[in-house]
Formats: structure tokens, sequence, C-alpha cells
């Protein structure tokens, strides 16, 4: 931490850490800095150097009404805070922006999971419209849960939703190799697994520790952000491999099945990996 720009001594304790054996899932850990407040100090920055993704910072001090709120990238300063002076509350935008960014982090670059049980989706046809219709009852699904789990209605232990997550990208995954067509169970099945995914999303979403008035603008913007990501995951497929090389005879057995085991063992291994932890 530094005051006008001068490095001052802080005792940094751990609050809070939401820990996890699994590597591919993000930690969360809540950090209070203490720390004496130089005469006339005007403003504050901050900087962690042992960050590697996004992460929150929430400010508030004796005699500052209100926080503020900041989003860092990695290991970058913050901007300067000011110390005193009453913090203006974020707008309606400034909060659908900030979150609109974090449910797309979340899943691009973040989500490895998430972003395997898409591309198991986009594997198994060549075609948008089969694409669009599992995907758009994935949305439908997570973003019911995502609101469920948020406002307390609905819940369940991650021990319990992380290991079911993983497995149903397997599962995905599987079915490509061994059924390789679009099935009439197969949207409610990937609507089933929304439904687990959408409790993870609300996971992430919870250990923000959202204050009450930005709740349902950052709710709602999120779950964009998620949408968002799903499509440019989509879109990327669809445009590097899928739209060329579609109609190739090789492309199945090439391309294809090769993927799709690679996603599976992948899976397989966090869903034991899960479980243990």
């Amino acid at each position: 931490m530094k005051f006008d720009g001068v490095a001052s001594p802080v005792e940094v304790s751990l609050a809070w850490s939401g820990e996890s054996a699994d590597a591919t899932r993000p930690l969360a850990v809540v950090l209070h800095a203490h720390g004496p407040l130089p005469p006339g100090a005007q403003n504050v920055t901050w900087r962690y150097r042992l960050v590697y993704s996004t992460y929150v910072v929430v400010f508030s001090s004796e005699g500052m009404q209100g926080s503020e709120t900041q989003w860092l990238e990695a290991d970058t300063q913050s901007p300067p805070i000011p110390v005193l002076a009453d913090t203006r509350p974020p707008t309606t935008l400034e909060i659908l922006a900030q979150y609109l960014a974090l449910g797309f982090l979340h899943i691009v670059p973040e989500g490895l999971d998430h972003i395997l049980f898409v591309l198991g989706i986009v594997l198994l046809t060549t075609e948008l419209k089969p694409v669009l219709v599992q995907v758009t009852a994935f949305t439908v699904a997570h973003s019911v849960t995502l609101g469920l789990t948020m406002y307390g209605i609905v819940s369940l232990s991650p021990r319990i939703v992380e290991p079911l997550i993983a497995l149903s990208v397997a599962y995905v995954a599987i079915e490509n190799v061994v059924v390789g067509r679009i099935t009439l169970w197969r949207p409610a099945v990937v609507f089933g697994f929304g439904l687990l995914h959408g409790m993870g999303f609300a996971g992430a979403l919870r250990e923000l520790r959202l204050p009450k008035a930005e709740f349902l603008p950052a709710l709602v913007s999120f779950n964009l952000g998620i949408e968002l990501a799903q499509l440019v995951i989509i879109a990327v497929a669809f445009l590097t491999v899928a739209m060329w090389h579609r109609d190739k005879p090789w492309y199945r057995p090439r391309f294809v099945l090769p993927a799709s085991a690679a996603i599976a063992a992948t899976a397989l291994f966090w869903t034991v990996q899960r479980i243990v932890a």
C-alpha cells in the first residue's frame, strides 16, 4: 500500500480463504490490511504481486462513508483512492460494465471446464441450428439456477456440484464419441447439466459479497457476460475449424473423435480430483 505514492508499512492478514486442491478452480481469498494512516494523506493505492488473475479490491476506512470497489488485473497497481472523502456509489451502468466483464472472464480464460463443455457441444455437429438449440437450453437452465441460488431459494454443496460439473463435461464428450449424432434427449441432458453449471456460477458470484444495492444489476450483467463468452467460444470454434473442414471425410475420425476423447479424459480426471479434494 502507498499513501500519496509513498510506501507505508501494513500488516496483511488472511480473513477467509476458499481453498481448493483443484488447480482449474479459482481460489477466493479475503485479505485485511491494517496499518497507520500518515498525517495529511490524500490518496492510497494497492498492489499485490502474487496475484495472476482478475480480482476485486474493496477499500474503506474510518471517517469514510461508503466504500470503493475496484477490479484489478493480476499484479497491476490500483488507481488512487481518496482516503477520507465520501465515496460516490457506483452507477448502475458502471455496475453492469464491471460484472459483464467479470462474467466473461469467469468463462474465458478462467473457466476451463465450462469452455470444454461448450466445445463438447460444438463438436457433436457442424450445423449451427442444433448447436444453438443446445446452447439455448444450457443458457436457460444455468440462468434459472444462478438466480435461484443467489437468492437462497435452492442450495447444493460445492462438494457435490463441482464433481458433477466435471462429470457433465465428460458425458457430452463421451456421447460425441459413442453416439456421434444429435439425439432427441441431447438438449434435455444439456439443460439438466446447465442447472448444475448455474450453481457453480453462483458460487463464484457469491464470493464477491455484493452490496444489496448492486445485487440485481450485477446478477443480470454477470449472466450476460457468461453468455457473451459462450458465443465467442462457439464463433471461434466454428470459424476456425468446423466451417472449413466439416465436409471433409476425415473431419470426424481425425478431429472430432480425438478432441472429444481428450476432453472426456480431462473431465474424468477432474471428477476424481474434485471428489478426492
